[in-house]
């Protein structure tokens, strides 16, 4: 698990989705689990998590607007540039919505921050598959 703090969340790039609980050493969060996960085929088509955008999960379980954040990107689907920056976008248009307190009055805004991101994250993503 490589693990990259943005401005705003936790960037974590993994070939295997189930690190996600071994990195917050949890057995499950925000409805998945870490049996299913194990269970599940991680394949360039198919995922339990193909990418995921949520809060750092904590103990209580309760979160507030103010609790950081994570996304979480399976490298495994990003097996060419339209899919990669797809996948991305995906996960930071989550991310943005919440930064931007689901204000769909602020539809521009909300895009553009994702779409922005996105190219950082897309060039981020490039240079450690290489």
């Amino acid at each position: 698990m490589k693990a990259i703090k943005r401005d705003t969340y936790l960037l974590l790039l993994s070939y295997n989705p189930c690190e996600i609980f071994t990195y917050f050493n949890v057995a499950e969060m925000h409805g998945l689990n870490a049996v299913d996960c194990a269970a599940y085929p991680n394949t360039t088509e198919d995922a339990y998590i193909a990418g995921w955008s949520n809060f750092i999960p904590k103990e209580s379980g309760e979160y507030t607007d103010e609790d950081p954040r994570y996304v979480f990107i399976n490298l495994s689907r990003c097996t060419d540039d339209i899919n990669t920056f797809g996948l991305i976008m995906h996960e930071l248009m989550h991310r943005s919505f919440a930064l931007h307190n689901f204000n769909v009055h602020k539809e521009e805004e909300i895009i553009t921050w994702a779409e922005e991101e996105s190219y950082k994250v897309f060039e981020i993503i490039k240079n450690h598959k290489q």
